[in-house]
């Protein structure tokens, strides 16, 4: 997934410059704490401020506050740059204890929703390589659609609308759940994403949005 892609590549990234910081902050420590040990005399600085080495100090700081930001900025960019084609939008309602999802540009409108007991999972079909809109709401409490496998999380609130777009660029299903403590079956909230192909994702609309699709 282009988005676990892009997520992996800041990740690591920052996961690299805080372990060097560790590192050198570390060996700064071990060698002042050696030389105590060793007995070498210490002779305090009569120096009440050191400017040029302050200096330095926070440059270096500032520029890699400043780079990360903007690295991350620009990550995020790439993964919510506009696309040439309208996304898809899906309409997603969180409700005690399950998901209703609504496709209002199918030729019909298009509802897919379950009761979250047992099989009976609701499933979000959404096609490859398309730009895909889902805005978020609740009808009673707060809920969190939450998919772990893609690293996509996002709350969902009463009388309030969280939008976010996702593009998946392979076939596939994966599991997703409320990451939200919503009330007595909150653990059993979970439905299924599954990407297809944009033609069989035509066809599905077109046949009624069904949940055959999912199998």
């Amino acid at each position: 997934m282009k988005q676990r892609h892009i997520f992996g590549q800041v990740f690591t990234l920052e996961s690299v410059i805080a372990g060097v910081v560790f590192l050198a902050v570390l060996a700064v420590f071990g060698y002042a704490l050696l030389r105590r040990r060793a007995g070498r005399p210490v002779n305090p600085s009569q120096r009440s401020e050191h400017p040029r080495l302050e200096t330095y100090y926070v440059a270096v700081l500032g520029a890699f506050a400043v780079f990360l930001v903007v690295w991350t900025a620009w990550q995020n960019h790439r993964e919510h740059q506009s696309a040439d084609r309208p996304p898809v939008r899906v309409d997603v309602t969180g409700f005690q204890w399950c998901w209703t999802f609504d496709y209002p540009q199918a030729p019909e409108r298009r509802s897919v929703s379950g009761t979250c007991r047992g099989d009976d999972l609701p499933t979000l079909v959404v096609p490859t390589g398309r730009p895909v809109q889902l805005n978020l709401t609740a009808k009673d409490v707060i809920h969190s659609l939450w998919v772990p496998d893609l690293r996509y999380k996002m709350d969902a609130f009463p009388h309030h609308t969280n939008t976010f777009t996702l593009t998946l660029d392979k076939e596939g299903r994966w599991m997703g759940k409320c990451a939200e403590f919503c009330g007595q079956r909150h653990y059993a909230m979970h439905f299924w994403i599954k990407a297809v192909s944009p033609e069989e994702y035509d066809e599905w609309l077109q046949s009624g949005g069904g949940q055959g699709v999912a199998a």
